[in-house]
């Protein structure tokens, strides 16, 4: 107890640059549970996928098609279950800033797919009777204020033209971790209407969503699909979902690797300014670590006094951020929601926090306390008065 009143006593004794170091804590430690709560997510659509979801695809890139009756073709596949068709519509509400992912698909099949969405079923038939007819994820729906009836037209731009779809179907997520910000419609009517504007675009798929009946036989089952299109005019390429989702992230990663970057060049950062602070301290105490081991104690108490200084501030620094790091996390999210559907503070995140103050305690208390338990008693105390 004699050694805490002490440390405590310690740290506070400069109470303005203990104050400012603190504060410089829990910025720099908040900032860097902030930044890694955004790196993570960026792969919020990653969680929910599906080992049992293979995703088909033009071995080109995203943006090349492939022929509607490749579906045919991949469901007589051995292990394959179900297959559905998606594709990308990429349509402006209103507003080009009110962006939402929106998928012409087969309807009954992809939903099937997905048991992770929950529907009414008296929205489902209601859904299946209208050939306008879309269902909106429960997230988005509250986002934009869409409710059941509702009437949405989109401005095309991947198929130019104003589309109007009818909302008859609001759906929720099985739980928190799943995505509900999506809007699904009629793939038919899609391909209805290419048909009279532009058949050459007609019976064209942008993805095959194939449902597999054993996961483990995933990369068999994703082969023999492949090479069922090899040298044809359209070759494929079947992944994992995961893999098919982290595809998409690739396209901003570079972003993704600076922000976790940044995060870590704070720590960097307020690590050097914590090391100069005890450092100071320990210049300014060296007589007083003389006379303390003019009483007896030995270098090992004394290095142990000093690095306890630096892990309380630290501890206290990361403490507070730790605190702080939720409610920070809602309102950020509540100003960038249009951005992120989901934006988890998970347990691992606050363990990073104090692991980082752990570090940081250790690494500005180290040189300090090796140096305190080297000082000679008479060369410490020529330097009282």
């Amino acid at each position: 107890m004699f050694y805490l009143r002490l440390v405590l006593r310690n740290v506070f004794r400069a109470r303005l640059r203990s104050g400012l170091t603190i504060l410089g804590l829990v910025i720099a430690i908040l900032a860097f549970g902030l930044l890694q709560t955004v790196v993570r997510s960026w792969y919020a659509g990653v969680d929910m996928s599906s080992a049992a979801r293979l995703f088909t695809r033009n071995s080109i890139s995203l943006t090349f098609s492939m022929p509607l009756y490749y579906r045919e073709r991949i469901a007589a596949v051995p292990g394959v279950k179900t297959v559905g068709v998606s594709n990308w519509f990429g349509g402006i509400w209103r507003e080009p800033q009110n962006f939402f992912a929106q998928f012409a698909t087969d309807i009954p099949t992809v939903l099937h797919q997905y048991p992770e969405f929950i529907v009414d079923p008296v929205q489902y038939a209601d859904l299946l009777r209208d050939r306008q007819g879309a269902a909106i994820g429960r997230e988005l729906a509250n986002l934009y204020g869409f409710k059941l009836g509702d009437r949405i037209t989109l401005q095309g731009t991947i198929y130019p033209g104003n589309w109007d779809f009818n909302v008859r179907a609001i759906y929720d997520g099985r739980d928190d971790t799943v995505v509900t910000r999506q809007m699904y419609f009629h793939y038919d009517y899609l391909n209805e209407a290419l048909k009279k504007t532009a058949p050459v675009r007609a019976n064209q798929a942008g993805v095959f969503i194939v449902e597999i009946a054993d996961p483990a036989n995933g990369a068999e089952i994703a082969k023999a699909i492949d090479d069922g299109f090899a040298s044809s005019l359209a070759e494929t390429l079947t992944e994992t979902e995961k893999a098919f989702t982290l595809g998409f992230i690739a396209m901003v990663e570079t972003i993704v690797i600076a922000i976790r970057g940044v995060s870590y060049v704070v720590i960097l950062i307020i690590m050097a300014v914590a090391a100069n602070t005890m450092a100071m301290t320990a210049r300014e105490r060296i007589a007083e670590y003389a006379t303390l081991k003019a009483l007896g104690f030995g270098p090992g108490t004394v290095a142990t006094l000093v690095m306890a200084e630096a892990l309380l501030l630290a501890a206290l620094g990361a403490g507070i951020a730790m605190g702080l790091l939720g409610p920070v996390a809602h309102v950020f999210h509540a100003a960038t929601i249009k951005v992120f559907a989901k934006f988890p503070v998970v347990p691992e995140t606050y363990a990073m926090q104090a692991a980082c103050g752990l570090v940081v305690g250790v690494v500005a208390g180290a040189l300090p306390a090796w140096h305190s338990a080297r000082v000679k008693i008479v060369d410490g105390l020529r330097r009282i008065g």
